[in-house]
């Protein structure tokens, strides 16, 4: 497991790609807590929409300042960047991104 830390991924973000009509996206999360590391999966239902998921942890945890479903319609548009950016606005930063 690759080691992050909060401060080099905030003053350093990294250049992330998520696949083109991917069904699946999980964010590899630093947190500012001791760089603790967290997931948030967005995978598409079967309506092809896609829910946000903590993979085991509240959604609140990451203390987005921007409504779930604000987040989870902003991934539907397919806007990563944006998605990132919401994110990024809580305790975390997103360091690493995997999609199929």
């Amino acid at each position: 497991m690759k080691k992050f830390s909060y401060i080099r991924v905030k003053n350093d973000p990294p250049q992330l790609q998520v696949k083109a009509g991917a069904r699946e996206v999980i964010f590899t999360c630093v947190s500012c807590m001791c760089d603790n590391i967290s997931y948030l999966r967005f995978k598409k239902n079967e309506e092809g929409d896609f829910k946000m998921d903590g993979k085991g942890f509240a959604i609140s945890n990451w203390q987005i300042k921007h409504p779930n479903h604000e987040v989870e319609w902003t991934a539907d548009s397919e806007k990563w960047d944006d998605v990132i950016r919401m994110i990024n606005t809580g305790t975390t930063k997103v360091c690493e991104v995997v999609s199929r």
